[in-house]
């Protein structure tokens, strides 16, 4: 093979595959084959609908993703492969690396992380998305008997629930308005679900997650916080607005907004805890959860444009879409 194949998103709604000469690396790089990457329905659908800030980096914390998110760009960070350049500690390994959609890349290897043994391709390309989920749980610091409501049960959500259900908490309650995704809430632990608030008969809540993608949930969260409740805010709006009414209960109630983001350790945890560390309780989530229960969609790279074209216009049918590469 002589030739890799990459996607581009290159205007509002439209991507490319785009073919270039393979790369070759460098003496201190190693070349890996894709086998899958995971699209993450929020941010990428977010950049494919041209609703992502512009002018903001890609992110900063990631090598392969350095430059903003004007078009044209590539974009992704959940790929696993296998090196195949010859390197006698790195040669076959099957490894996970933050990358955008491509078949090949070159990489350093201390930006590639080893995939244990035990755990499978399609579990592990769900590495970010459960460190995500850990970040939350960190943010929100769940307490003995607390009452725990999840809004939104994307796999983000999902996988939330599924790290909360271990914790010893009175009610851990998801509302989604999808009854598909209420379901796989109750079998990841979830010890009530609803369609929406309205069918729930208290909302009186200790935490908050607010993980549905829409800024005018942000209102509904704040109103079902109890006294001094905290609210963790997961999701990412990119360039979507909705008022939100701080007048009333939210200023009578001292509810705190907590803005969760992953490329950091949350300042109370930095002294002790590194992203090391945190890779590592998502490694041993990732084995228990096993969340390749969760993918939808498998497209072959090359069908990309149909990919995004059913997340955009029938989102409500697609969980977890993955892309998948063959020689």
């Amino acid at each position: 093979m002589t030739t890799r194949s990459a996607l581009w998103f290159t205007a509002p709604q439209t991507v490319e595959i785009r073919t270039a000469p393979l790369p070759q690396p460098a003496v201190d790089e190693v070349l890996v084959e894709t086998t899958y990457s995971a699209i993450s329905p929020g941010t990428e659908l977010l950049i494919y609908r041209g609703q992502a800030p512009q002018t903001l980096a890609a992110d900063a914390t990631i090598d392969a993703l350095a430059g903003t998110l004007d078009f044209p760009l590539q974009y992704g960070y959940a790929a696993v492969g296998r090196v195949t350049s010859t390197n006698p500690t790195w040669d076959a390994a099957r490894v996970f690396s933050f990358q955008p959609h491509q078949s090949h890349f070159v990489s350093q290897p201390n930006a590639l992380m080893r995939i244990p043994t035990d755990i499978a391709d399609q579990d592990a390309i769900f590495l970010p998305n459960t460190e995500t989920a850990v970040n939350f749980v960190q943010d929100g610091r769940p307490q003995l008997g607390e009452r725990v409501l999840v809004l939104g049960a994307g796999v983000v959500g999902l996988l939330t629930t599924a790290i909360l259900a271990q914790f010893p908490l009175a009610q851990l309650v998801v509302i989604d308005p999808l009854a598909s995704r209420r379901t796989l809430a109750q079998q990841l632990g979830a010890t009530q679900v609803a369609a929406s608030l309205a069918d729930l008969t208290t909302r009186d809540f200790d935490l908050v997650y607010e993980l549905s993608g829409n800024p005018n949930v942000l209102n509904a969260a704040i109103d079902a916080t109890g006294f001094a409740g905290r609210v963790v805010i997961g999701s990412w709006y990119g360039t979507k607005t909705a008022p939100v009414a701080l007048g009333g209960a939210f200023h009578r109630n001292r509810v705190q907004l907590i803005s969760s983001q992953v490329s950091s350790i949350t300042p109370h945890m930095a002294a002790r805890w590194t992203k090391a560390r945190r890779f590592e309780i998502a490694w041993q989530q990732l084995r228990r959860i096993q969340p390749s229960q969760l993918i939808t969609h498998r497209f072959p790279l090359r069908e990309a444009a149909a990919a995004y074209t059913l997340l955009d216009t029938q989102p409500q049918t697609v969980l977890q879409p993955i892309f998948t590469y063959t020689k």
